[in-house]
C-alpha cells in the first residue's frame, strides 16, 4: 500500500498526503482457554475441511476453487494481540516497529517499478497509513480517497503524532507489519498462523458456514462483530457499537472459544500471497498442513511482496469488502502498516 501510494504520488495521482451445518462436537463446546488475559490460548483440534468459498455471492475469485485441507491440532490466541500486550514486548526488548523507522530509499526502491522517482523527503520519514472517512468518493479504485500517509502515525500514535493509546489498551494493536508481528510472535514463544490454520480455527467447528457463527448476516439479529455499518467509506451508522477498533472480546466467540475472527482488524498470516494459489491444489487429494506458496504473486503490484491477511476489519462492508467471511482472503504489502491491520499468534500443540 505504501509503495503503491509512492507510485501514485510520483505520478501526481494523489493530491494530498497526510482495504448444511455440522453440529459442534463436545470438544468444541467444552473448549477451555489455557492461560488468562491477553496471553490466553485455546486448543484447536486437528481436522480436515474444504478450504475456500462454497456458493457465495460475496466471494471473490481468489477464494476458489475449494479444496481439501487437513491441519494438525494447535493452540491459538483467544484474542487479537492488544496494545497492552504489544507494549510489554516493546518495553522488554526495545523493539521499534517499521512505522517508527525512517525509510531507506536505496532498499525501498528495489521493491518499486524501475524508474520510480524518489519521493519527497517527508514521505520517507516515519509514518503509517491511516483511514479517513470521506463523505464523497468518485470510485472504489483510488483508495487514496480514504487512506492517507500520516507522518508520526504508529502503534503508539494510531491517528498521528498528536494521538495516543488512552482508552485503547485492550484494543488490538495496529500499524504493524509482517516483520513486526513475526518479531512479537518469536518473543512470545509463538508464531503466526498459516492461512489454513487460521481458516480452520475461524470456522469454529462449522465447516460449511460462511461466518464464524453460522449463516446469519453481520447485520442480522444481535451484532456479531465489528464491521462498517452503512455505505463504505461515506457513512458508518455504528450499529454494532463501534466506528473504529473495538476492545478485544466485545462480541461472542466462535465455537472454539476464539474472539473477533470476523471484523475488528485484519489478521496477518505467515503465507505468501499468490492470486491463483488455490488452483494449484488437486480436488482429488488432501493437502496436509499447507504453508502457502514459495513466494508471492500479485500481478497488479508485481514488485511489492505480499502476504495473506484474514478476517476482515472494522472497515469491511458488503458494499465494498465483505471479507468478514471465513473464506475471504486478501493480499497486503508485507512492509506496510495500516490502521486496520493487526494479528494473533498460534503455537504447536504436543499431543
Amino acid at each position: 500500500m505504501r509503495m503503491s501510494m509512492i507510485c501514485k504520488l510520483c505520478a501526481c495521482v494523489v493530491s494530498a498526503m497526510g482495504c448444511a451445518e455440522t453440529e459442534l462436537n463436545e470438544v468444541t463446546r467444552t473448549n477451555k482457554a489455557l492461560g488468562d488475559g491477553a496471553s490466553a490460548m485455546v486448543h484447536v483440534p486437528a481436522g480436515a475441511f474444504w478450504r475456500g468459498a462454497s456458493e457465495d455471492s460475496l466471494a471473490l475469485a481468489r477464494e476458489y476453487p475449494r479444496h481439501r485441507v487437513q491441519v494438525d491440532s494447535f493452540l491459538m490466541d483467544v484474542h487479537e494481540v492488544t496494545n497492552a500486550a504489544f507494549g510489554e514486548f516493546v518495553a522488554t526488548t526495545g523493539y521499534r516497529t517499521v512505522a517508527e523507522r525512517p525509510l531507506n530509499w536505496d532498499e525501498f526502491k528495489q521493491q518499486l517499478p524501475p524508474g520510480t522517482p524518489r519521493p519527497s523527503e517527508e514521505f520517507l520519514l516515519p509514518g503509517s497509513m491511516v483511514f479517513t472517512a470521506n463523505p464523497e468518493i468518485f470510485n472504489y479504485i483510488d483508495y487514496s480517497q480514504w487512506w492517507s500517509w500520516v507522518l508520526g502515525a504508529d502503534w503508539r500514535h494510531p491517528f498521528g503524532s498528536d494521538s495516543d493509546l488512552e482508552g485503547l489498551k485492550d484494543h488490538p494493536v495496529v500499524h504493524v507489519t509482517y516483520e513486526d508481528a513475526a518479531a512479537y510472535a518469536k518473543w512470545a514463544g509463538k508464531r503466526l498462523p498459516t492461512e489454513a490454520e487460521w481458516e480452520w480455527a475461524a470456522r469454529g467447528g462449522l465447516p460449511n458456514s460462511p461466518m464464524p457463527w453460522g449463516s446469519e448476516g453481520v447485520e442480522e439479529g444481535e451484532p456479531h462483530c465489528n464491521t462498517w455499518n452503512g455505505i463504505f467509506p461515506t457513512s458508518n451508522k455504528g450499529w454494532d457499537g463501534f466506528v473504529g477498533t473495538a476492545p478485544v472480546g466485545s462480541y461472542e466467540p466462535n465455537g472454539y472459544g476464539i474472539y473477533d475472527v470476523a471484523g475488528n482488524v485484519w489478521e496477518i498470516c505467515s503465507d505468501w500471497y499468490d492470486e491463483s494459489h488455490y488452483a494449484s491444489y488437486s480436488v482429488d487429494s488432501v493437502a496436509r498442513n499447507p504453508s502457502g506458496p514459495e513466494t508471492w504473486n500479485y500481478p497488479p503490484e508485481p514488485y511489492d511482496p505480499k502476504r495473506v491477511m484474514r478476517g476482515g476489519s472494522f472497515l469491511c462492508n458488503a458494499s465494498y469488502c465483505a471479507s468478514y467471511r471465513v473464506s475471504a482472503r486478501m493480499p497486503f504489502s508485507a512492509s506496510t502498516s495500516m490502521s486496520h491491520i493487526g494479528f494473533r499468534c498460534v503455537s504447536d500443540f504436543e499431543e
